[in-house]
């Protein structure tokens, strides 16, 4: 519990120290904060209202309480650019992230899980020669350039899958949920979470590869096949098992990073998620909701490495003991 609560007091002085950050840095940059809010035929009577309206008359500490005050209450404030609330723009977009995330790192993970188990076995063949150079390439190639060559071959030439968007213009489903289930959403998922997961999977691949590398040379799969257990068996139930921790709280991890990292993939294939909407809101000025967007990505981040914590020492009793 002593440990539980140190972890919970370091999330939040770091979600304070970044919601501090991004308070200072929207209001020390140059220029009028509400330019993009600000029609040109405004008098200067009216303009004056609406920094009053918003704050931005009073001294730095003032809005600084006053920010910290409504970050509390949940309020994250006005867009200047959609004329909303920044909390209603965030969750109107966030399930699409979340459902582009989780779909391709379920991809990437399973795909490189078990394509690390198979190249640890086969270590020093023609497989492990070929396949460890493609992993590395597709791992180094920018993620808008894979986007962009699958647009091209299975939406703009063959036509298969849509070229952006969510879902099909005019289509209408009766619950949030039914939309996710339907085939509309998942052809429009299907080549924003390919690109995503041929970027990722390199990641659990090598990782997982170089740990089954380590628990191969372990005692107990030496005794195990002196038992004469069948490859699947060794590698599986026993290797594999060992092995799959680090990947694991990869993760849980990559989860965060993810939907962080999602902004270019996003913007390729014209997803409707957070990501997209951080772009938008930093190319009109909108510090609000640009505000807003990196302070749920940082949470989400923090909360993602505080779970990935707990879960590898839950999973690793050692850990705990020798912390």
């Amino acid at each position: 519990m002593r440990r539980l609560g140190s972890r919970l007091a370091q999330m939040v002085f770091v979600l304070w120290a970044v919601a501090t950050i991004l308070f200072l840095i929207f209001r020390l940059m140059p220029g009028n904060p509400l330019a993009a809010y600000i029609d040109p035929n405004f008098t200067v009577e009216q303009q004056r209202e609406l920094m009053q309206r918003f704050g931005l008359d009073r001294p730095l500490h003032e809005q600084y309480v006053l920010y910290l005050g409504n970050l509390l209450r949940g309020d994250l404030g006005d867009s200047f650019f959609y004329r909303a609330p920044v909390t209603k723009l965030i969750w109107e977009v966030f399930p699409n992230t979340i459902a582009l995330t989780l779909f391709a790192l379920l991809i990437a993970y399973t795909v490189g899980t078990l394509g690390g188990i198979v190249l640890a076995w086969l270590r020093g063949t023609w497989v492990e020669g070929v396949t460890i150079p493609l992993v590395l390439t597709t791992r180094a190639a920018p993620e808008f350039w894979l986007g962009m060559l699958l647009l091209a071959v299975f939406s703009f030439n063959l036509g298969w899958f849509p070229s952006g968007g969510a879902n099909s213009a005019g289509a209408s489903f009766d619950s949030e949920l039914a939309r996710f289930l339907s085939l509309d959403f998942l052809r429009h998922l299907f080549l924003p979470a390919t690109a995503l997961a041929i970027y990722l999977h390199g990641l659990p691949l090598l990782l997982m590869r170089s740990n089954m590398l380590d628990v191969l040379q372990e005692d107990f799969v030496t005794m195990a096949k002196m038992k004469g257990l069948s490859h699947w068996t060794i590698l599986v139930r026993h290797a594999a098992r060992n092995a799959l921790l680090p990947v694991v709280t990869a993760f849980a991890v990559g989860i965060g990073y993810s939907i962080g990292g999602n902004v270019v993939i996003e913007t390729v294939f014209s997803w409707p998620g957070l990501g997209r909407l951080l772009v938008r809101a930093v190319s009109a000025s909108d510090y609000p909701l640009a505000q807003g967007a990196f302070l749920v990505i940082a949470a989400v981040i923090v909360v993602m490495n505080f779970i990935a914590d707990m879960l590898y020492s839950t999973l690793d009793p050692r850990v705990a003991h020798e912390r």
